[in-house]
């Protein structure tokens, strides 16, 4: 290609550092099967009973996620006295999900005080059983009655961690095993077209994990997902957890759950401050996530909010209720695309960008450790795309080699800027003018700054 001719490409050059170089292949016309980016999802919660949701329907249903998770948690007070049910708070959520397009993945943390009349995140099992599973089929048929779509059920959250995980439970292995048979044989007596599943482990390596498998195996309980959570500035550590968590699954071939790992993010004491990294760390978290085979995840989360003292001291012990308040109302924040006041953070680019590889994927591989990404054919938009970031304190020429593009084509790229100070997504998702390219095979070469995400549509 002519010089003239990578108009469309930022060529960046940083005169402190030497570059290193790499190669990444594209291939228009090796199509690769469904691209299904609508299964790296999102979260909300467990914070209130409030409409966290509320005000940002449009952002997020740009985004598509196909699921948001939610914890289904006391605070809303399903259950205030015996036989007398409330679902008008919890109602309101759901719906809110449902107005973005997406549907809600259940996790069901309900601790009413009929059934644990002491507050205490060691309680962990219902003084009736009986009484509980009658309890969980009316929540369940309640939503399945009212044709919410609900397909994923997850029995509990953080079950290895308790109320320090925002959850008023902490099972052993054994006591795991025991609620989870019976609370699954509610939801599914309920619903028998719903997905069970769980742990929503905080620690991936918890012996509650292997117990869950051994019993479901021994015992044919229905399991049809396993989950877990992760907080790490490292993608390739997370990548690592899903590697161990099929390597166990290896040992029950009559088991074939999906992996869901439904809470994730960046370190949540020491995260890194450049602005820069955020976006391109969910760029290459997906794409370890994608590469690993992992069938879920639920980026926590959509929105942070603030929450209230009183709200936790009656679910909660004291000191869940003061640890609950103090992360949530004194540590710095970064988890939620949408801050405190409702502000869009760069992060939520990136989840816009990924919405745009929608259609099937394209070959594209590269051998940098560094430099990743993703393209696709949109049928649907008549469309080509493709994302290119470097997920690195240094920055990388790359040569771009583009086979097999099918006509001639217009193309847009754009660069995410995370330091501008702007969230108007013109300034964030920042446009280069349209290019002509044509058809057949291309070189062209880009020079990607640290934590650099670039993206090309090709029209």
């Amino acid at each position: 290609m002519k010089a003239g001719k990578l108009a469309f490409i930022i060529a960046c050059i940083i005169s402190r550092t030497a570059f290193s170089q790499t190669t990444v292949n594209v291939d228009f016309s090796k199509e690769m099967g469904p691209m299904k980016i609508s299964q790296m999802a999102l979260g909300q919660g467990g914070l209130s009973e409030e409409p966290m949701l509320s005000k940002h329907i449009t952002e997020i249903r740009a985004l598509h996620p196909a699921v948001i998770r939610l914890f289904v948690s006391e605070y809303y007070n399903v259950l205030p006295e015996k036989g007398k049910y409330h679902f008008t708070t919890l109602d309101s959520t759901v719906n809110n999900i449902l107005q973005t397009g997406s549907k809600p993945f259940m996790s069901f943390c309900l601790k009413p005080k009929v059934f644990f009349p002491v507050v205490d995140h060691d309680i962990v099992e219902p003084n009736d059983y009986e009484g509980w599973e009658q309890f969980v089929y009316d929540v369940v048929r309640h939503y399945v009655d009212k044709g919410a779509g609900i397909e994923y059920w997850e029995v509990g959250n953080e079950v290895d961690f308790g109320e320090d995980g925002g959850t008023p439970y902490r099972f052993k292995p054994e006591s795991y095993a025991r609620y989870y048979k019976h609370t699954v044989a509610a939801i599914l007596k309920a619903d028998p077209k719903a997905k069970v599943g769980g742990p929503a482990l905080a620690n991936y390596k918890s012996p509650i994990l292997p117990e869950l498998l051994r019993a479901c195996s021994a015992e044919k309980i229905p399991l049809h997902f396993v989950s877990w959570h992760n907080y790490d500035n490292r993608p390739a550590f997370i990548r690592s957890q899903i590697d161990y968590v099929k390597e166990m699954l290896k040992g029950y071939p009559d088991l074939h759950p999906e992996t869901i790992m439904n809470e994730w993010n960046m370190h949540l004491f020491n995260p890194p401050l450049d602005p820069r990294f955020q976006p391109c760390f969910v760029m290459e978290t997906i794409w370890q996530m994608k590469d690993a085979g992992l069938d879920w995840s639920c980026y926590y989360q959509v929105r942070d909010w603030y929450v209230n003292y009183d709200t936790f001291a009656k679910i909660f012990s004291a000191h869940g209720a003061a640890f609950m308040s103090r992360w949530w109302n004194r540590q710095a924040q970064f988890s939620g695309l949408i801050d405190y006041q409702g502000y869009i953070r760069p992060a939520y680019f990136s989840f816009k960008l990924l919405s745009r590889m929608a259609g099937r994927k394209l070959d594209l591989h590269t051998d940098s450790k560094t430099v990743h990404g993703f393209a696709t054919h949109d049928p649907q938009l008549q469309m080509h795309n493709m994302l290119l970031w470097n997920f690195s304190a240094d920055s990388v020429k790359v040569k771009l080699q583009l086979k097999a593009l099918p006509k001639d084509m217009m193309v847009r790229h754009i660069v995410l800027d995370a330091e501008g100070g702007s969230s108007d997504e013109n300034h964030r998702l920042r446009p280069d003018p349209f290019v002509n390219i044509k058809k057949g095979d291309q070189l062209v070469e880009v020079t990607l700054q640290p934590w650099a995400v670039h993206y090309w549509s090709f029209e």
